[in-house]
């Protein structure tokens, strides 16, 4: 029985940690959080028929499972998201857990059709904003994040609609401090009490 024991415990770790690269792995399980830990307001994070429900005050779903060991330099990033009206929300990546406020690691996608905020889903925010909306509210999309090297690139249900380079952003200086890219986890928001939006896949393929 130990042998057994061991033989599975070993295949589960190689399938979820070894054999990774070059694959779109589910981070979501479709029935409870297992692998993400929550900051800040726990209950603003719930899942209901298979799907991550969004919806209270201020706080961040960290991934902290095993794949990857949780720590993504360049990756692919496939979420199916669908927003309520007036929603906000984001996704952060190469990020790191911290318990209250606004993550200070990493880059925030936004996540936004019809928020009072000007920037809009596909933003790199505050880094590269994207004004246009490309999706409605109450809609199933795809937001594709990609990252590579130094830049960043987002596709909208596979259209691409903003490309940034962190190398080439003339605007900062030489000490990024810890908005850059660099290594990290994943995040998703919940910005605010009224803003009700639901996740319900989240996909990471691992590159070179």
């Amino acid at each position: 029985m130990k042998k057994l024991t061991f033989l599975f415990a070993f295949t589960f770790l190689s399938v979820t940690v070894f054999a990774q690269k070059g694959e779109w792995i589910e981070l979501f399980n479709g029935n409870n959080l297992d692998g993400w830990k929550v900051s800040e307001n726990p209950g603003s994070f719930t899942v209901e028929d298979g799907v991550i429900k969004v919806a209270g005050p201020r706080g961040h779903a960290f991934y902290v499972g095993p794949v990857g060991d949780h720590d993504f330099k360049n990756f692919e990033l496939m979420v199916e998201v669908k927003t309520m009206p007036k929603a906000n929300s984001g996704i952060f990546i190469h990020t790191e857990y911290q318990d209250t406020g606004w993550p200070n690691v990493g880059y925030e996608i936004q996540v936004n059709q019809s928020h009072g905020d000007w920037r809009k889903t596909g933003s790199v925010y505050s880094f590269q904003d994207v004004r246009e909306v490309y999706v409605e509210d109450g809609e199933w999309y795809t937001e594709h994040v990609i990252v590579e090297g130094s830049k960043i690139t987002v596709k909208v249900n596979g259209q691409t609609i903003n490309e940034y380079d962190e190398s080439k952003d003339e605007k900062r200086g030489s000490d990024l401090g810890t908005k850059k890219l660099s290594g990290g986890t994943i995040a998703l928001q919940a910005h605010d009490p009224e803003s009700v939006i639901y996740y319900r896949s989240v996909k990471v393929k691992i590159l070179d």
